[in-house]
């Protein structure tokens, strides 16, 4: 019979071991599946944990095992999308796995909040790392640090050992193949924030291909990854009448840019057309619907998750390589208009 104080608080794994007549240390052998012990003894004991609803906690089966099934997640704050879909990705494929994500935001690249945000998850006693935080100045500092547990990161252009990513060069490649396929020259690249490795990895792929195509590159400063951004380039796209289709960094750079023809009187794909990167869920309904290159952020999830576990099991290492993007083709871009001879 339990006691009025045991009552006041969660049964613990003591607690158990009373009420079964056996050791703390054979609760935790019943709890962690150990096969040599009396089929007696682990049922008094299951009965004891039915009796005083006591649920193992991750933390006491961490102290046992060592293992916590915890995976933590270093993200950055930002407002690109990939980041967000990225982190549902990795929490769904290691719950698929019996592992929970623990994740640490950082609002800022300085080597302190980094420094903190890991700390954090380590004192959670957390078995590997996805580092979710793309930033030129964000990978120099973890790549200082000394990182003890296995670890992937998401997007970075250094670490080969440790990086998974969407192949963004051949994401942007596509979109500017599939302008220039459709008889466009003069294609001109609106970038995301210069700190950011998938602004360099997309410029770099725009850039590739126009040089394929033995065209002149143009590129306009970098911006933010915003439909303010976006509109705010569209005024001066607007103003420099010098281009036929653009390539976006995101897909709400190409939302603004959008917004700031029509609020001219101009029409996409008619007088611009426009391809955008990330294929948020909203563009299948952008007016026009947005042409786009789409990240399958579920198989990155997974492959993650496969890297690491493949590491914390011991096993040999899991060769994935990147995840190859898609062109989802909608009603933003067109043929380029041939002017009527006189």
């Amino acid at each position: 019979m339990t006691s009025p104080a045991s009552r006041r608080r969660a049964p613990n794994i003591r607690d158990v071991a009373a009420a079964a007549g056996v050791s703390h240390q054979t609760v935790s052998r019943v709890i962690n599946g150990h096969s040599n012990l009396r089929e007696t003894t682990r049922q008094r004991v299951l009965d004891a944990m039915e009796e005083l609803q006591f649920r193992p906690n991750r933390a006491a089966r961490a102290l046992v095992t060592r293992e916590s099934r915890i995976i933590g997640a270093l993200v950055a704050s930002g407002a690109e999308y990939g980041l967000t879909a990225s982190l549902q990705a990795v929490q769904t494929a290691a719950s698929e796995a019996g592992y929970v994500v623990d994740a640490a935001h950082i609002d800022s690249a300085d080597r302190g909040s980094i420094e903190a945000a890991l700390d954090r998850l380590m004192s959670h006693a957390v078995e590997g790392l996805v580092l979710l935080a793309p930033q030129s100045r964000t990978l120099e500092v973890i790549e200082e640090l000394s990182i003890r547990i296995p670890f992937v990161t998401v997007h970075s252009l250094h670490s080969e050992d440790h990086r998974m990513s969407v192949d963004q060069v051949a994401g942007a490649r596509l979109a500017t193949r599939h302008l220039l396929e459709l008889g466009h020259r003069r294609v001109v690249h609106v970038p995301g924030p210069a700190e950011w490795v998938e602004t360099e990895g997309r410029r770099q792929g725009y850039l590739e291909e126009m040089a394929a195509w033995d065209l002149a590159p143009a590129i306009l400063p970098a911006g933010e990854w915003t439909a303010d951004s976006g509109y705010r380039v569209g005024l001066e796209l607007r103003r420099l009448d010098r281009f036929t289709a653009v390539v976006c960094g995101n897909d709400h750079i190409a939302l603004g840019l959008v917004h700031a023809y029509a609020d001219a009187g101009l029409k996409v794909p008619g007088d611009l057309s426009v391809v955008g990167f990330d294929d948020v869920p909203e563009s299948a309904h952008f007016l026009p619907p947005l042409t786009t290159i789409r990240q399958d952020f579920p198989e990155l999830g997974r492959r993650c998750v496969a890297v690491l576990l493949a590491e914390l099991r011991g096993e040999d290492p899991v060769s994935v390589g990147n995840v190859v993007p898609r062109l989802i083709l909608r009603a933003s871009t067109a043929a380029e208009r041939v002017p009527a001879v006189s």
